[in-house]
């Protein structure tokens, strides 16, 4: 950590739609100053500059060497990760970059083996993981009080992708992108069922796109083996909604069913346990707080990349683990194009 007055000092670039959850996040963490904003597009650094009492910048180097940040935030799309990451591994300083994480498998790898060459920390933004949900139902299962864990099942259903104007509003590039449900989305999900029951061993894939206005798949089935013997189920469709006050909170429902009871999650964040036999349901509480983006889940990965920077706590989503997900994600593609299991 710096040892200046400032705490640790956060430098950033990119101001798409999603930056706003990571400024944000950044602006009121106790200990950090976000001391600079880059973008392509200098008026609109200039403009984030503004909104969030930050140094704007147009040229990343540039930025790094005059800012000399404890941390960058990569929020950018994939074709620009591993230059920032290249660049920011040739200073040594550690990293978060937001997901899809790089272009392919391989350029990933490339990625991680220069943040390893330069001994300093790659972190992916894979926030899913992050949601108090998903980090409740961490809990519940390792308490045991599902029993043998069968099946976790999750229906992605945010309702956003109808007609010529879907996705538009918010992040139009989604239209072009010719791996779009399985590469933007699902790959959450995946990081959720390894988070949940450990590694998988094989999958099996049928994706569909429904809507003509996009390039790439926009539904689809994936089916995960685990190591553990549980099974994950993952059905998603973009163009069908989920009973929801916010249907972007949880983007759907998902089930955990096990030998002792079946835990719900509904669209609202709330979660539900039955027991094996039982025909009475019994909502489990916990804390949350319904801020930012899917339960403040942007502001707690970030969080905790500070407190391992900062205390040495351990760390999720290195660039290194995450690879699994890549993997298991190119399986799910390769699994739907031969129309057959694939193992990893």
């Amino acid at each position: 950590m710096s040892s200046n007055d400032q705490g640790l000092r956060v430098a950033a670039v990119g101001t798409g739609y999603f930056s706003q959850f990571h400024l944000e996040a950044w602006t009121r963490m106790p200990g950090v100053t976000l001391a600079g904003i880059c973008s392509r597009g200098l008026e609109n650094a200039e403009t984030a500059g503004r909104n969030y009492d930050t140094q704007p910048f147009q040229d990343f180097e540039e930025m790094l060497d005059a800012v000399k940040p404890d941390l960058v935030d990569i929020i950018t799309p994939p074709v620009t990760h591993l230059a920032y990451i290249t660049a920011a591994a040739e200073r040594r300083i550690p990293m978060i970059c937001q997901k899809p994480f790089c272009q392919t498998v391989d350029e990933a790898e490339l990625a991680v083996q220069r943040a390893a060459a330069a001994d300093t920390l790659l972190v992916v933004h894979e926030n899913f993981r992050f949601q108090p949900w998903h980090r409740e139902i961490k809990r519940v299962i390792e308490q045991a009080r599902l029993g043998e864990i069968y099946q976790a099942t999750f229906r992605l259903r945010p309702g956003d992708g109808q007609g010529p104007d879907a996705y538009l509003a918010r992040q139009p590039y989604f239209q072009q992108m010719e791996r779009f449900l399985v590469h933007e989305t699902a790959i959450h999900l995946i990081d959720v069922f390894r988070f949940l029951l450990g590694e998988a061993t094989s999958v099996f894939a049928q994706l569909n796109r429904l809507n003509p206005a996009i390039v790439g798949e926009d539904a689809g089935i994936i089916l995960m083996n685990f190591e553990s013997g549980a099974r994950a189920l993952f059905d998603g469709n973009r163009l069908s909604d989920h009973a929801a006050e916010n249907r972007r909170l949880t983007m759907g429902e998902m089930s955990i069913e096990g030998s002792a009871g079946t835990l719900r999650l509904d669209g609202d964040g709330r979660l539900f346990f039955r027991a094996h036999g039982s025909n009475d349901e019994g909502e489990i509480s916990y804390a949350w707080s319904n801020t930012g983006f899917g339960g403040d889940c942007v502001y707690a990965l970030q969080e905790h990349v500070v407190a391992h920077l900062t205390s040495g706590t351990p760390v999720h989503n290195t660039g290194r683990d995450y690879l699994a997900n890549l993997r298991a994600e190119a399986a799910v593609y390769d699994a739907n194009a031969q129309g057959t299991k694939t193992t990893l």
